[in-house]
């Protein structure tokens, strides 16, 4: 885990206390998911299907004043050999944005393989095909979410 924190705002006991908003990132689509550290547990929230930042950033910002959370957390795609890619770059200048835009500490997780388990969970739940395909990137983002809650200190 990488934790992205210009302003030195991260305190474990404050953020382990409150609500967490991930993100799965795409040049497309953002997923997005909402879970509460002391339940560990996480859950889809939305999908933003819109390319324009200043679109995707006016959702996030009502989303922060709804949720108010302590910590966001980021899916970073990287290849299955562990390397950085294009998309990889773009991610982390998007969980800088949120830094940046929203004075909360962001946590980067490697978010391999979230896009084939939330495909799995999908097909479990009875849903397939094209019928996935509204509800991926937010069951994505829950599987990221997951994660940092299944790896967090505790």
């Amino acid at each position: 885990m990488q934790l992205i924190d210009n302003e030195k705002v991260y305190n474990k006991a404050h953020v382990q206390s409150g609500t967490v908003l991930a993100f799965d990132f795409g040049e497309r689509r953002i997923g997005i998911a909402v879970g509460e550290h002391l339940l560990a547990s996480a859950t889809p929230l939305m999908t933003i299907d819109n390319e324009s930042n200043e679109i995707r950033f006016q959702i996030i910002t009502k989303l922060v004043n709804e949720w108010q959370p302590r910590l966001l957390v980021v899916g970073l795609p990287l290849s299955l050999d562990g390397t950085e890619h294009a998309v990889t770059q773009l991610c982390k200048k998007f969980a800088r944005r949120l830094n940046g835009r929203f004075n909360l500490p962001v946590a980067l997780i490697d978010e391999r393989y979230s896009s084939a388990e939330a495909s799995q969970l999908l097909n479990e739940a009875g849903i397939r095909g094209r019928a996935q395909k509204e509800m991926l990137d937010q069951v994505a983002a829950q599987t990221i979410l997951q994660s940092y809650f299944d790896q967090a200190p505790k």
